[in-house]
């Protein structure tokens, strides 16, 4: 189900908080919105991603392999290596609560980066530090 109202405002998702008003409208035209029920899987270990999300309200657990990696909340996001490098997911994430979050498909994503070089930096700033973080957990 789409959701016309955002819960919170872009820029205080960490990502995207440094980004002019001009940038922000980019973010806003290229998302969707979408509510998702506690208990809904937003990624599947090994299949194939075709979004990157953003999430605005609600938590979610990470799992790699069975186990327990991390818990998600407002303003993490998830999807970013599959929609990058056409890679499977690397991990499960499932709902926990119901959520909302901002969806990109990998064309929208692929435009957004391009228009906010710095936006791209910070996305791959925390997908290093996640991948080394839960390599070490």
């Amino acid at each position: 189900m789409i959701c016309k109202d955002k819960p919170v405002a872009l820029n205080e998702v960490k990502i995207f908080s440094n980004l002019s008003k001009q940038e922000l409208r980019s973010v806003d035209r290229l998302t969707t919105t979408v509510n998702v029920k506690a208990g809904h899987h937003l990624a599947r270990e090994g299949e194939h991603g075709r979004e990157f999300m953003i999430i605005r309200k609600g938590e979610a657990t990470v799992n790699r392999g069975g186990e327990k990696l991390t818990q998600l909340k407002k303003g993490d996001f998830i999807g970013e290596t599959s929609v990058i490098a056409g890679t499977p997911r690397t991990a499960t994430v499932v709902a926990d609560t119901d959520m909302v979050i901002d969806t990109m498909n990998r064309q929208e994503f692929s435009i957004l980066l391009d228009k906010v070089p710095q936006l791209a930096r910070k996305v791959l700033t925390c997908t290093v530090q996640r991948m080394h973080q839960t390599k070490n957990a």
